[in-house]
């Protein structure tokens, strides 16, 4: 009997963001599982060629896009723009499970949706926890509904925790590799470049993210992710810069035990197990992991004096309310900025803080999201226009 055999029927996988890295090698993912998966929807930014490739190579029921086209030359049939588009391909009756792979909050209303009608959720999109783990979690336990979650760390605390219970966890440790500027002292900071900054040593990654692992902001959105994850408190989840990026993240246990998952870097891993859990399936092409080739793995904790992000986004955190909203909306526009060669990087954690020190903070709902994510993109442009070069 094969995995197929026992799953008896193929899978309908909607995919938000399909043409953006994620989004991409979740496609890969699915083609090398065939038939156990099937793709019923696909959602991106706009009808680009690689839209248009994927469409023709998985035959999607229904195809989202955020931007009309305009004469684009093709004839897409079930072709849906807009937010009525995402939300179609989220809640889609043939879709078992949703992979999200979108940046941004605009995935959070769809992801509500498919919750509501009891679709797992592989996720992918950072901004969906940080600013509205409030409104999903406790959504997602009152319709039994999974939470799978895609991010490499995340993905290795979940494994570290198979079959354990939440209460017998003393802490999560998340690693990091620390990024391109991890050796570099704070007197140069204000010097880095653009392309220093999306040099990541570890991972491939979109300028944007690129940015955040070099400030450490990424790591600290996932701190937050982490706590809505799994139900943790701040106190009990902690960052640990880890060079080789061999080990994802670890998990101590009350007795004093630690698990942790290591693998070579290769986010198709984590796809892939957050589709076909709890079978692990084998991997065309797959290294393993040679140990004695290492032959050393190091450790060292992060530096918050050079790195304030990973603190700002803590105190975000166990702030609560729309705070986490406007820590990812102000740092999304200090990244543009940097990139745009407006700021340099040093100001990229410092118009963050800016914005989130005048804040009013609200309760979250998904209209204060909206209108938090609004307000501090407007009060970060005042500020980045303060501090232009």
């Amino acid at each position: 009997m094969t995995l197929f055999d026992r799953t008896e029927k193929s899978i309908g996988i909607a995919i938000l963001g399909s043409t953006g890295s994620v989004g991409r090698q979740a496609l890969d993912v699915v083609s090398a599982l065939r038939p156990r998966f099937h793709v019923v929807a696909l959602a991106a930014r706009k009808l680009s060629p690689a839209l248009i490739d994927q469409i023709a190579r998985f035959r999607p029921e229904i195809v989202s896009v955020a931007e009309t086209p305009i004469a684009a030359g093709h004839s897409i049939d079930n072709l849906i723009t807009g937010a009525d588009g995402l939300m179609a391909a989220a809640t889609h009756n043939d879709a078992e499970i949703v992979i999200v792979a979108t940046s941004g909050h605009m995935a959070i209303g769809p992801i509500l949706s498919a919750i509501g009608r009891g679709k797992t959720i592989a996720l992918a999109n950072k901004e969906a926890l940080v600013c509205a783990g409030e409104l999903i979690v406790p959504l997602a336990a009152a319709h039994g509904t999974w939470i799978r979650p895609v991010d490499s760390e995340h993905s290795a605390i979940w494994q570290a925790l198979a079959g354990s219970s939440i209460d017998q966890v003393k802490r999560i440790i998340i690693t990091a590799s620390g990024g391109p500027f991890r050796s570099t002292p704070e007197r140069d900071f204000a010097q880095l470049t653009v392309a220093q900054a999306l040099a990541h040593p570890t991972w491939s990654m979109g300028a944007k993210i690129s940015v955040d692992s070099a400030t450490l902001m990424n790591k600290g959105l996932e701190i937050v992710e982490a706590h809505w994850l799994f139900g943790l408190p701040y106190d009990r989840i902690e960052v640990l810069v880890h060079p080789e990026s061999v080990i994802h993240s670890l998990v101590e246990f009350v007795d004093g035990g630690l698990i942790a998952q290591l693998g070579l870097p290769d986010m198709k891993v984590p796809i892939q197990y957050a589709l076909t859990y709890p079978d692990r399936v084998p991997m065309e092409d797959k290294r393993s992991l040679d140990l004695a080739a290492i032959g050393r793995l190091h450790f060292e904790e992060p530096d918050v004096t050079r790195f304030p992000a990973l603190r700002l986004a803590r105190d975000a955190g166990l702030a609560g309310r729309t705070y986490p909203t406007v820590l990812s909306a102000a740092d999304d526009e200090a990244v543009t900025a940097f990139l745009d060669g407006v700021i340099p990087f040093v100001d990229v954690p410092a118009v963050t803080e800016s914005v989130l020190e005048c804040h009013d903070a609200q309760p979250v709902t998904l209209e204060s999201i909206f209108a938090a994510d609004e307000w501090a993109r407007a009060a970060a442009k005042n500020v980045i226009a303060k501090r232009r070069h």
